[in-house]
């Protein structure tokens, strides 16, 4: 039974990072029906800027936190203002091909600044083992946890309660007709990247407090476009509990499967409940009238 506890405490803990990158695929989505496929690339550069302020001596977390928040919101801001927004009204596929060379200018960039060797991050709350009962945490997998559950409840509100979150979906479903309703689509599109990059200012940090920092780091933001999926593409909130989702069945499936079935899981889940809901558990199902 301890083991069947470990492996999924473990799976919610590489879940919450997963959760916080689908976090990020799905609001730029929903905003602007586009999937951006920098956000891994996007928490990587972050990461690094983290473990710069981090460097810096006397660098306490708090002050550490807010810096990353600021620089991470005016990175997406950036971004959407210098790749994206020239390019609304074009063709989606064109700005999904923005999206993917933009990866891989900012891969580049981090490796010609900081490059590729791996970096101990500090550990502002140490390394001590924190225990409930018969489970224990590390200081950074709780700060992960909590940073889900806050992200996912701030989401939560900013969609009941806000009318930016309605005129995001207004957006996504027709870009043209939302212009024609009075809705200011670059304040929408900018408003959702610089969320976005939030999310990915949590998730590389909360990775960093956890493991070493690396360019491979980049390859989460593949590993959670899944749960992206499974969640549903267009709610930010399902994104979460599909990270949470799968990285518990990765890790069952690694501790009684084998290893080699670990990386699969996911996938396969993914088959299975699509095959029942085309728009993943949460998505939204879209209705044409011809």
């Amino acid at each position: 039974m301890n083991y069947f506890m470990n492996l999924v405490m473990s799976g919610l803990v590489i879940g919450t990072l997963y959760g916080m990158v689908a976090m990020g695929f799905a609001i730029i989505y929903r905003a602007t029906g586009m999937v951006n496929f920098a956000q891994g690339e996007v928490m990587m550069l972050i990461a690094y800027m983290s473990y710069t302020f981090a460097s810096i001596p006397g660098m306490a977390f708090i002050p550490l936190l807010a810096c990353v928040l600021a620089v991470s919101v005016v990175l997406g801001l950036l971004i959407e203002w210098a790749f994206i927004r020239p390019m609304l009204g074009e063709p989606m596929f064109s700005r999904v091909m923005v999206t993917i060379g933009l990866a891989v200018v900012i891969r580049s960039f981090v490796i010609l600044i900081w490059g590729v060797e791996p970096t101990a991050f500090p550990r502002p709350f140490g390394n001590e083992v924190i225990r409930f009962g018969d489970m224990a945490l590390y200081p950074g997998q709780i700060f992960a946890l909590v940073s889900l559950a806050v992200l996912s409840l701030a989401m939560w509100l900013f969609f009941r309660r806000s009318r930016v979150g309605i005129a995001m979906r207004a957006t996504s479903n027709n870009e043209t007709t939302a212009l024609l309703m009075g809705i200011n689509v670059k304040r929408i599109s900018a408003i959702a990247w610089a969320l976005s990059a939030v999310f990915a200012a949590f998730s590389g940090l909360s990775f960093c407090l956890m493991f070493s920092l690396e360019p491979e780091i980049s390859q989460m933001g593949l590993r959670g476009f899944p749960a992206t999926i499974l969640g549903g593409l267009d709610s930010v909130v399902g994104g979460a509990f599909g990270g949470l989702v799968i990285g518990v069945m990765e890790n069952l499936a690694g501790g009684y499967l084998g290893r080699g079935l670990k990386e699969i899981a996911g996938f396969v889940l993914i088959i299975v409940v699509l095959m029942v809901k085309p728009y993943g558990l949460f998505g939204q199902r879209e209705i044409e009238r011809v």
